[in-house]
C-alpha cells in the first residue's frame, strides 16, 4: 500500500546523504518534497502540515547540526515524527468478567466478516474460547458466509434464525457464558451508508450486551473517506478501535497515517491479505520502517516462526543451513516459505539493499517457479529425493515426462540444489561474510 509514498520519500533522503552537512535550505527543499509526497500519498493536509512543521523544527536544531551524520539524522526524525503520528499501539481490552465481547462494525464491503473470523482465529491461537455471532440479518447469505468461515478457522458460530440483531447478540452472550467461552466476537450488519437505523441497532446492542471493545472495520482503499466514517461512527458509538482492510492492495496509505491525529481512534489490526492468517496486530514502528523502507525484520521473524512452528521443521531449517540436506529436505522448505504468506508480502519486509533487491523480483514469477519445483520434486522416487547423485539421464527423462516439463528444467533444478548445498556451507564457514550477494543473487 505503501510502496509509491517509499519510493518517493527514499528520493528525498538520498538527495540529503549527497550534503556533508545541511543548511536550512536544504532541510526547507527536502520537506517541501517529503510534504508534496504525503499530500500525494493522500494524507490529510493539516497532518502533512503539522507533521512537516515538526520534522523541520527538529532537523534545524542542535540534534542535527552537532550530528556526525546530519543526513541519517534527518531520517531518524522523520522515522520518530512518523511513529507518533500513527499513534501508540494498544492491545485489544480484554479485561474483566468474562466472555468478553468484540462488536464489529463498518460500513457494507468493507471486509468486516471475513475480519471477524480472522481476529477469531488470532485469539483462539492465543488459547482464547471463541464465538462468532452471526448478527447480520439483512445482507443475503451472510450468516451462511460466517458459518463457513467459522468451520475453516475451527470456531463456533452462533445464529438464531427469525431474530432481531438485538435478541442474537443477548443470547449469544448468555449461550457463551454458560458454555465457559472467553471471547465472543459480534458480526454486525453493515450499510451503504451512515443511517440512523444502523445506528440505533447499534446502540441496541450496546445496550444490552457488556462491550469490552468496539472496532470499526475500515476498507484502506477509499481514502480519505475513512476519516469522514471513523467520525460518523464515533459520533453515535464510542469506537476503540480500527481494522484496516485491503493494505495489501494499491491504496495509497494515507488514511491509514492520518486517522490516529485526525479522529485521536487507534488502530489495531491491519487485513494483509485475503486468506484467513492475513491480520497483523498493527505496530506503528514496524509501518513507520516499512514506509520509509526499513524493512521489517520483526515481522519476517514472526511469519517465519509460524511457518517453522514445530521442533522437527527447525531441525530441518538448521540442517539446511549446514547444507546437509536432500531434495525431500528443500521441498519442506518451499512449503514453509509458502507458509510465510504472499512471497511479495515477504519480499516487501526485507531492509535496505535487500528490500531494494526484492523489489526487482516479480513475485507471481517467483511462485510459478515454486509450483514448478514442487512438481518437478514430486515426480521422483523417494530414494531419488534422498540421493539426488542417482538421478542420471534417463531419471532424468522420466522425471520430466511424470511432471510435464522438460529436462532441461530438471537439469536447471539439480544445478540450483547443487549450488545452494555449496553456498550453504561455505555460508557456515565463514558466517555468511562475503556470501549474503551470492545469496540474494
Amino acid at each position: 500500500m505503501f510502496e509509491s509514498l517509499t519510493e518517493k520519500l527514499n528520493k528525498v533522503f538520498e538527495d540529503l546523504r549527497r550534503h556533508g552537512k545541511l543548511s536550512e535550505a536544504d532541510v526547507d527543499r527536502a520537506m517541501r518534497e517529503v510534504k508534496l509526497a504525503l499530500l500525494e500519498a493522500d494524507v490529510n493536509y493539516k497532518v502533512v502540515r503539522k507533521f512537516t512543521d515538526r520534522v523541520k523544527e527538529r532537523s534545524i536544531g542542535a540534534e542535527v547540526s552537532k550530528a556526525l551524520n546530519p543526513a541519517q539524522q534527518v531520517i531518524k526524525i522523520v522515522n520518530e515524527e512518523l511513529i507518533a503520528t500513527l499513534g501508540q499501539a494498544e492491545p485489544l481490552a480484554l479485561k474483566g468478567e468474562r466472555p468478553h465481547v468484540i462488536l464489529m462494525v463498518g460500513l457494507q464491503g468493507s471486509g468486516k466478516t471475513t475480519a471477524a473470523a480472522k481476529l477469531a482465529k488470532k485469539l483462539r491461537s492465543q488459547g482464547e474460547r471463541v464465538l462468532l455471532v452471526a448478527a447480520d440479518i439483512y445482507r443475503p447469505a451472510a450468516i451462511k458466509q460466517l458459518q463457513q468461515l467459522g468451520e475453516r478457522v475451527e470456531v463456533p458460530v452462533f445464529s438464531l434464525p427469525g431474530a432481531k440483531p438485538v435478541q442474537i447478540c443477548r443470547e449469544a452472550f448468555e449461550s457463551a457464558k454458560r458454555a465457559g467461552q472467553s471471547v465472543v466476537i459480534l458480526d454486525t450488519a453493515g450499510r451503504s451508508q451512515l443511517d440512523d437505523e444502523l445506528m440505533n441497532e447499534l446502540a441496541g446492542i450496546r445496550n444490552t450486551v457488556r462491550i469490552n471493545e468496539i472496532l470499526l472495520v475500515v476498507d484502506a482503499m477509499i481514502g480519505q473517506e475513512a476519516l469522514n466514517i471513523a467520525e460518523g461512527f464515533n459520533k453515535v458509538l464510542p469506537v476503540s478501535g480500527l481494522v484496516f482492510t485491503k493494505i495489501d492492495g494499491d491504496a495509497r496509505g494515507g488514511a491509514a497515517i492520518s486517522i490516529r491525529e485526525v479522529t485521536g481512534i487507534p488502530i489495531k489490526f491491519l487485513g494483509t491479505g485475503e486468506s484467513v492468517d492475513a491480520l497483523e496486530v498493527f505496530d506503528p514502528v514496524r509501518v513507520a520502517n516499512r514506509i520509509l523502507g526499513m524493512g521489517d525484520i520483526l515481522g519476517l521473524i514472526e511469519r517465519a516462526e509460524a511457518a517453522y512452528g514445530d521442533d522437527q521443521n527447525i531441525e530441518d531449517a538448521e540442517r539446511m543451513l549446514k547444507g546437509q540436506f536432500t531434495l525431500e529436505d528443500f521441498a519442506k522448505q518451499l512449503k514453509a516459505i509458502k507458509k510465510m504468506g504472499p512471497l511479495g508480502q515477504v519480499l516487501g519486509m526485507m531492509p535496505g539493499q535487500f528490500g531494494a533487491v526484492a523489489k526487482q523480483i516479480d513475485p507471481h514469477d517467483a511462485e510459478k517457479q515454486l509450483v514448478v519445483v514442487e512438481a518437478i520434486i514430486g515426480s521422483m522416487t523417494r530414494q531419488e529425493r534422498r540421493d539426488p547423485s542417482i538421478l542420471n539421464a534417463s531419471r532424468r527423462r522420466r522425471i520430466a515426462a511424470g511432471c510435464g516439463k522438460a529436462v532441461q528444467d530438471v537439469n536447471r533444478l539439480i544445478k540450483q540444489f547443487r549450488d545452494i548445498q555449496t553456498l550453504m556451507k561455505q555460508f557456515q564457514k565463514t558466517g555468511g561474510r562475503g556470501n549474503i550477494g551470492k545469496l540474494f543473487g
